[in-house]
């Protein structure tokens, strides 16, 4: 098991009723940690239209995690 902070911004925020959370998880990827945090929190977007950063950077959905990372969620942006 990994210990990791992940982080929710906008919608994401809103349906984890949190900014932030310790999570002990056995994702290996941020793909897998997304679907299990997606679940645990009823997030409604999927996961290819959102974006992941680990530790302050931008990464894709098969990056490796590692214990106390910070993983950051960030929904679609809609323009106007």
């Amino acid at each position: 098991m990994l210990d990791v902070t992940a982080r929710y911004f906008a919608v994401f925020r809103e349906q984890a009723g949190c900014g932030s959370e310790q999570v002990a998880t056995a994702a290996a990827t941020t793909g897998e940690f997304f679907s299990e945090v997606a679940a645990r929190h009823g997030f409604l977007d999927a996961q290819v239209r959102c974006k992941v950063a680990v530790n302050g950077e931008l990464a894709g959905w098969d990056a490796v995690l590692s214990d106390a990372d910070e993983i950051l969620f960030f929904p679609p942006v809609a323009g106007g």
